[in-house]
């Protein structure tokens, strides 16, 4: 049963990005509704990852609009000091997990989750701790709080950075291929973790080469390739039976 309601969340309205003559966005169209977890998959190069950082503008659109709650992210009108202000209110709002942890080696665990919510949105530290500690405890990291990355597996360092975004208690999370670092054995830990923030109605978009945790919790699937979403509809009828041929030979080879 999807989880989503019939409000949007986030618009994306033919989005292009050119790196010089590459041009790695072809113009994207799609909304993402309040609760619903929208899956992204295909091939490596197809535009998956920078379609993600375009949505919270750590690669800047070339062309087209997108909107967070009717709000024009990528609002060049404004002057180069309010638009920076603007995208750093925009961020605050969109938690995003990459491939890489990104922790801060010289923090245990428990800091890297504060260290946002306490610099950024001014968080007193009573208050970020408890929060802190609530979300090691969800991603079942809570007998980890005083410890290094470097004492924790590639699966709980991932698990650490969902707390960290979750420390800012974000409106919408980006998941890029956060299990593709991962040895197999722990895939699974963080997986789980993703599946519960679907179950508790967290807006996400996720990118990622799990075919199984496409179908079982995706409200929603894209496929893309160069740069284009090629198909788009139910997971399990795209996984099923796609239609498009470059869907099906995709995943062919995933499958």
């Amino acid at each position: 049963m999807t989880k989503k309601s019939s409000q949007t969340v986030l618009k994306v309205v033919d989005l292009h990005k050119r790196f010089g003559d590459l041009h790695v966005l072809r113009g994207i169209n799609t909304e993402v509704w309040k609760g619903e977890v929208l899956v992204i998959i295909g091939p490596s190069g197809s535009g998956k990852s920078t379609f993600l950082r375009c949505i919270n503008m750590l690669d800047e659109p070339t062309d087209g609009e997108i909107y967070l709650d009717d709000v024009l992210i990528n609002d060049y009108a404004l002057k180069k000091n309010e638009f920076q202000r603007h995208i750093n209110s925009v961020r605050t709002r969109m938690g995003m997990v990459f491939q890489q942890f990104n922790l801060f080696p010289h923090m245990t665990a428990l800091d890297n989750v504060l260290e946002a919510p306490t610099s950024v949105l001014k968080m007193g530290k009573a208050k970020a701790r408890k929060i802190g500690l609530e979300l090691l405890e969800r991603v079942g990291l809570g007998d980890k709080a005083n410890v290094y990355p470097e004492s924790l597996s590639g699966g709980q360092k991932q698990r650490v950075a969902i707390a960290r975004a979750l420390a800012m208690q974000p409106e919408v999370m980006l998941f890029d291929e956060v299990t593709s670092a991962l040895d197999p054995e722990l895939v699974g830990g963080v997986l789980k973790v993703m599946k519960s923030l679907a179950e508790e109605g967290m807006t996400m978009i996720v990118v990622t080469h799990e075919m199984g945790f496409a179908r079982e919790v995706g409200d929603r699937l894209i496929f893309m390739d160069d740069g284009l979403i090629v198909e788009e509809g139910d997971p399990t009828d795209i996984l099923a039976n796609p239609r498009e041929e470059r869907t099906k030979d995709f995943l062919r080879e995933v499958l």
